[in-house]
């Protein structure tokens, strides 16, 4: 059995849940796949799930573990109250030079203690009024906007003072089925934006299914809704890991960012198949005529670049990925930064060298450093994350960017992440996270709000947006 929160419910409508994460007062998150419930005895029918993730009552689940993924059998009130778990402590105005230390620490891990930085990090309003939001950018125009992504399908405008826009940029509700993990989760400005007025989004669709599409700015500025131009559509099995992170490279390719497919403990296998577009980086040219899009020639599998592995889907950059909700190009080296949220233990942040693609990063082989769901497992041919954090400081990593902006000199050239659940602030030296290959991530702060993603402006500074509709922007002190 199990007793704590829920914190996410996933099912096709208001009346049924077949997915939910339950976090234990320990800190730690397990999913669980919903069963045949038993309803005797105090027994609760899912769609109550959904009332307990709004209310914080705490719950208690007993389940069974199938083909290694935890499934519901009954789950109840819980019958003693349990206390919420402990945020980890803010960093000190001069915070040590310790690495922050895990629970289990991996025992091949090599990771070197960083000298930690003179200064703490926080965060301060922005604007807020909005639903719930799953990203903020900008559209590299000189105009200073940032855009921000509401997850039920709408993109607002926001002024370089922080006044919001009341005009709509885009609408796009009548297609997006929100909720859960799904909704409007990803949008990139093409690189000529300022000339061709292309934009590219990330969405679930009515069916739960993922949408890539190019939209286009109409007449008055706005984006054009009916301009939409499908450019992939992937079917997902289930309702939760549906990535939606889209951006574009250094290279002037689109890079797109996929989850496994849901459930728990990838039970399709789709983090190490290459027959599937699911838990992947995805890369393709929207520049080349291809109808809807091109194949970039260096892609691993454009043209045999891995000939030890026969066959793989041309789309595929890098594999072995469980969600990859949030990641970034570090706008100085053009290096990719991925924040990739772990199962019941290990979150992970991967990274790569500027067109160094064709890597597997091991899911569902192993979480973080860790084998997964056994003892010892095969690691050749893996890339193992340069920076990891047990459950033991939060449930689910919201990946950042390398800070590139002018207002923190002494934080430039660090890579700056967050955790939905604790709300830690996290930094780690990019440059020597690469050469390395493996660093102890410095704690430098805490917010009181559950990070839902980063976003950067044009001149590289750095904001937080969450769930509850906020935006705020990363400070320094």
């Amino acid at each position: 059995m199990a007793t704590g929160v829920v914190i996410t419910a996933d099912g096709p409508n208001a009346a049924e849940v077949n997915s939910f994460t339950l976090r234990t007062a320990n800190g730690q998150a397990l999913e669980f796949i919903v069963g045949r419930l038993e309803l005797g005895n105090g027994g609760l029918p899912s769609a109550h799930l959904r009332e307990h993730m709004v209310s914080g009552e705490p719950i208690t689940v007993s389940y069974h573990v199938e083909n290694g993924a935890n499934v519901a059998d009954r789950y109840t009130d819980a019958i003693v109250p349990t206390t919420q778990p402990t945020l980890a402590s803010a960093a000190s105005p001069t915070p040590t030079a310790s690495p922050t230390p895990t629970s289990t620490p991996s025992p091949e891990s090599t990771a070197p203690p960083t000298q930690a930085l003179p200064l703490r990090l926080d965060i301060e309003p922005f604007a807020d009024g909005f639903q719930a939001l799953t990203f903020v950018t900008n559209a590299g125009d000189g105009t200073g906007l940032l855009y921000v992504v509401e997850q039920r399908g709408v993109i607002w405008r926001i002024a370089p003072d922080g006044t919001v826009n009341q005009t709509l940029f885009l609408d796009i509700t009548d297609r997006v089925g929100s909720g859960g993990e799904r909704g409007l989760l990803g949008l990139a400005f093409h690189p000529g934006f300022a000339d061709n007025g292309r934009f590219f989004l990330d969405y679930t669709d009515r069916d739960g299914d993922t949408v890539v599409s190019e939209f286009e700015v109409g007449a008055d500025g706005l984006g054009a809704a009916d301009s939409e131009g499908v450019l992939l559509g992937i079917d997902q099995p289930f309702a939760n890991h549906n990535g939606g992170m889209l951006a574009f490279g250094p290279d002037g390719y689109l890079y797109i960012g996929t989850g496994d497919g849901g459930s728990a403990g990838d039970p399709q296998g789709n983090g190490q198949s290459l027959d599937t577009l699911l838990g992947k980086i995805l890369r393709i040219d929207v520049n080349s005529g291809g109808d809807p899009y091109g194949i970039p020639p260096d892609n691993p599998w454009a043209g045999g670049q891995i000939p030890e592995v026969e066959h793989g889907r041309p789309e595929i950059w890098d594999w072995g990925l469980r969600n990859p909700w949030r990641f970034s190009f570090d706008r100085a080296t053009g290096a990719l930064w991925i924040g990739d949220v772990g199962q019941g233990q290990h979150e992970e942040v991967d990274a790569e060298p500027a067109g160094a693609g064709g890597r597997n990063y091991g899911w569902n082989v192993m979480e973080a450093t860790h084998c997964y769901a056994i003892a010892s497992c095969d690691k050749d041919g893996l890339t193992l994350p340069v920076a990891e954090y047990s459950h033991r400081l939060g449930c689910s990593i919201t990946g950042g960017y390398v800070y590139r902006g002018r207002a923190y000199p002494g934080l430039v050239g660090q890579y700056v992440f967050s955790d939905y659940c604790s709300g830690n602030l996290w930094a780690i030296d990019a440059a020597e996270a690469i050469a390395s290959g493996s660093i102890e991530p410095t704690q430098y702060g805490t917010t009181e709000i559950n990070p839902t993603t980063f976003g950067e402006d044009e001149s590289g500074e750095l904001y937080v947006a969450n769930g509850s509709g906020q935006v705020f922007r990363l400070v320094a002190r």
